[in-house]
């Protein structure tokens, strides 16, 4: 069983954000010790580093949860929110390489004061 500050710890997540997600309900509520400790396991860790991963992918507190409550899910509902996902996730690396091009071109290029207004240009398009 791990204290909040050593899953803290473990998974690189605030302890604050960690009692957010409990109270969003992506993590479950922790068991208390006899000193009224939370009191977390390895599958709430192993849950918690999946949340921070998915929220660093960009992922949305709801798209986590439906992810999570997959596994309750029948087949075609999850094919559905895979191919939602998906669809977020191509627009995503779409409006990134516009701006990794664009990057690349405003790095190659002699400095210009209007390379910020390109930038734009590329991510509104």
């Amino acid at each position: 069983m791990l204290t909040i500050g050593e899953l803290s710890r473990a998974t690189g997540t605030n302890i604050s954000t960690i009692r957010y997600y409990e109270q969003m309900g992506l993590l479950t509520h922790a068991s208390r010790s006899v000193g009224n400790q939370r009191r977390y396991t390895s599958a709430e860790r192993d849950r918690l580093t999946f949340i921070r991963h998915a929220r660093e992918l960009g992922l949305t507190v709801e798209a986590i949860r439906e992810l999570i409550d997959l596994t309750d899910l029948p087949k075609v509902d999850v094919d559905r929110i895979a191919a939602e996902q998906l669809v977020t996730i191509r627009g995503k690396i779409d409006l990134l390489k516009k701006l990794e091009a664009e990057l690349v071109r405003i790095s190659d290029e002699v400095p210009s004061p209007s390379a910020p207004h390109s930038v734009i240009r590329a991510l509104s398009r």
